[in-house]
């Protein structure tokens, strides 16, 4: 995606990772689930089946070969740690996106992960009322890194994947965001720009709304807010 795009009319964000901090959490749960089975889960798993990666896969490339039922208990194994687990929120998350819904900018959440913890999470942060749509797990055939979870979710806001803003941490999110055609952001390490991103930034503490007309990301990327509905033919 060029950085030639000047206008953003909706901003979208992964959740792990980018509404809340959930790497040791969601890493500890599955190494640990692992151990329940005899299997042990690497670093080099993590990194290609965890992160990013919707449940279903990393239960197919890492348990593959256990029973069904086996397999359905890892499922609700990893679903319980996640969801009675305490996460600290990215610096600075909740009070941008409720500078976003001030400027009347639609906000969406596109996640790999399952509408309870999404609630949850929602609540934590007390950002039910700025959300517009969301994208879980189950909302598409094909998650990331396939461009089909941003897709969708541009698609629900009724604009065009280029005038969205997407926040990832992954990869696989960063992949399906540029993929997409949404010009992404990564949140973490620097190593996303190579995979599509923008540009990355640390968290959202230094990211401003100016004037309720332009969102400052860093020094050398800034967005005019689009307020006004613009909606597919």
């Amino acid at each position: 995606m060029s950085k030639a795009i000047k206008k953003i009319s909706a901003v979208l964000f992964d959740m792990d990772g980018v509404l809340i901090d959930s790497n040791t959490v969601i890493e500890k749960a599955w190494i640990e689930a692992g151990k329940l089975y005899g299997i042990t889960v690497k670093d080099d798993d993590i990194i290609k089946h965890i992160h990013g990666q919707p449940g279903p896969h990393t239960i197919k490339a890492l348990f593959g070969h256990l029973s069904t039922e086996a397999q359905k208990s890892v499922q609700d194994y990893i679903m319980h740690a996640e969801n009675t687990a305490d996460y600290d929120p990215i610096p600075g998350v909740a009070q941008l996106i409720h500078a976003l819904a001030k400027a009347k900018i639609r906000v969406g959440i596109v996640t790999s992960g399952w509408r309870e913890k999404i609630d949850r999470i929602m609540a934590m942060l007390n950002i039910q009322e700025c959300i517009s749509v969301i994208v879980e797990r189950n909302d598409v055939a094909r998650g990331k890194p396939y461009p089909d979870p941003y897709l969708l979710g541009a698609k629900r806001l009724m604009l065009p994947p280029a005038e969205t803003l997407v926040f990832e941490d992954s990869i696989s999110g960063v992949t399906s965001a540029v993929e997409a055609g949404a010009y992404c952001v990564g949140i973490g390490d620097a190593e996303l720009i190579k995979h599509g991103a923008q540009t990355a930034i640390p968290d959202f503490s230094k990211v401003n709304v100016i004037n309720d007309s332009i969102i400052v990301l860093d020094d050398d990327h800034k967005l005019i807010l689009n307020n006004a509905s613009t909606t597919i033919d």
